[in-house]
């Protein structure tokens, strides 16, 4: 099965997913779940998003500031932190986000979790290796399953 996200629909779609997601960061098991959330959004790759009970929460520490999505609402941030081998902690900062009070159109989103797949030591999609989307503003997980251009790519201006 192949996506296209160009062909994805604005404002973007919410759908369920039962796909094996697993999440390494810092050199410890932050996810593992059979059950997401995606984002499918014009031009964007999915954005999964994790339910509270698949994070290893006591990663995560509240981080300063907060965005806006149109679609979405206002979404808070968490650094990531866990001890480095030397026993100092090592930290991941705003790496992982999520709505609290999203708008009513994605209100399922309440209290799941996002993440930068950039800043993670890896993602995997049933197995497969999640390339980050580029533009370091992005969240979106890149398979073999979906078929660019993405928003962010340099290759791409038009999109950026």
């Amino acid at each position: 099965m192949s996506e296209r996200a160009a062909a994805y629909p604005r404002p973007p779609a919410l759908l369920p997913c039962k796909r094996h997601v697993r999440v390494e960061a810092l050199g410890r098991l932050l996810a593992d779940t059979h059950l997401s959330l995606r984002v499918l959004e014009t031009f964007h790759p999915p954005t999964f998003y994790l339910p509270p009970e698949a994070l290893d929460l006591s990663l995560l520490q509240p981080a300063e500031g907060r965005s806006f999505c149109e679609w979405k609402g206002f979404a808070r941030y968490f650094d990531l932190v866990a001890p480095g081998p030397d026993g100092e902690p090592r930290r991941l900062r705003r790496a992982i986000w999520q709505y609290p009070d999203p708008t009513p159109a994605f209100r399922e989103l309440a209290g799941w979790y996002s993440l930068y797949p950039a800043a993670m030591d890896g993602c995997w999609v049933d197995g497969e290796a999640v390339l980050p989307q580029p533009g370091g503003f992005y969240g979106g997980w890149i398979t073999s399953d979906v078929e660019g251009p993405f928003k962010g790519d340099p290759l791409h201006p038009e999109l950026i």
